[in-house]
């Protein structure tokens, strides 16, 4: 084996890895967790932005860093979550468990109309389902 295809097979290893981690923290963020599945949440969040830091486009690396945003936030660790999402421009649950009211509601409004826009009802009901853990503006 040379080290161009050792290589060829550690970006893989690595998508396949991202991918699965992301995966696995995107179904644990819209259920009812347990403390050791709060902890597993973030951990396959920050693992899936690891590797996509090293072998991702810049679609996964933004799409990892919204992922971040959304389990610090839904763990209550408000700061961390406010800095993923103002990376990402995208802060609504962020900036909700922030404390951050006048950008929660800008956030939330722009969210409410960036999912109706989206055409496919399947796709609607994904992000719907995260976007119900998100709470609404007081």
């Amino acid at each position: 084996m040379n080290e161009a295809t050792s290589a060829e097979e550690g970006t893989l290893w690595s998508r396949r890895f991202a991918a699965a981690a992301n995966n696995r923290a995107w179904d644990l963020s819209v259920q009812t967790r347990s403390a050791p599945e709060d902890q597993e949440m973030l951990d396959a969040a920050h693992a899936s932005a690891w590797h996509w830091a090293k072998v991702g486009t810049e679609l996964n690396r933004m799409r990892a860093t919204m992922l971040l945003a959304e389990v610090h936030a839904l763990l209550g660790l408000g700061q961390s979550a406010l800095a993923y999402a103002d990376e990402m421009r995208t802060y609504a649950h962020a900036a909700s468990a922030a404390g951050e009211a006048e950008k929660h509601r800008a956030a939330y409004g722009l969210a409410v109309a960036a999912l109706e826009a989206v055409s496919s009802e399947q796709e609607r009901r994904i992000v719907a389902s995260t976007f119900s853990h998100v709470p609404k503006p007081k």
